[in-house]
């Protein structure tokens, strides 16, 4: 299956919400960068339409999860959470947060396809996201705390809520860094030898 065959199979999965959601879903693909912005500038997926592949991935791995960890949680909430993440970085509206780099010895030697745009208004990406979703859909606080604190210990500002994760912000946290290292690195499985090897 192509990405965007992924993405319309996930998008059916939100029943309860499906008014609020499909308009912000139609906002986002007609009135923002959604279907072609990047993931990131450098790192994982600078590429056209990386954010909604790797938004995709994180969605299903995170439903994956679901299925063996907390099946009590709702596929809609996965959906939510997992699609809709990391939507901050279309920055606003009509002002995309990334656009194409210019600067060729960046490109060249950073990998850096894309730079960030000089106006956008800073906010963190996380928060932005949350203040995107929050004026079209309907959110719990635990689909909220997901949002907001979904990278984790990686962030220095997310320690206040370490050891008072919901299980869905725990979820998305561990799919999202999965999804990226593993899925779209390609990182190998592997059993590390080494405890074996010093005990022989």
């Amino acid at each position: 299956m192509t990405v965007q065959e992924r993405y319309e199979a996930l998008k059916s999965k939100v029943t309860k919400r499906k008014n609020e959601f499909d308009t912000f879903i139609n906002m986002l693909e007609k009135g923002s960068s959604w279907l072609t912005s990047p993931a990131s500038t450098k790192y994982h997926l600078n590429k056209a339409g990386g954010l909604l592949e790797h938004s995709v991935g994180v969605t299903e791995t995170l439903l994956k999860f679901r299925e063996t960890l907390a099946p009590a949680i709702s596929e809609e909430s996965c959906v939510i959470v997992g699609l809709l993440h990391d939507v901050g970085k279309i920055g606003m509206p009509g002002k995309p947060r990334y656009l194409k780099n210019d600067n060729q010895w960046e490109i060249e030697k950073r990998n850096m396809t894309y730079k960030i745009n000089p106006d956008e208004v800073y906010m963190n990406l996380a928060t932005r996201s949350l203040y995107l979703i929050a004026k079209y859909i309907s959110l719990s606080d635990s689909e909220a705390q997901a949002i907001l604190y979904h990278d984790g210990q990686y962030v220095e500002g997310n320690k206040e809520v370490a050891h008072h994760e919901m299980p869905i912000t725990l979820l998305v946290h561990f799919a999202d860094m999965w999804t990226a290292t593993v899925y779209e690195e390609g990182r190998k499985i592997v059993e590390s030898t080494d405890y074996y090897d010093k005990k022989d």
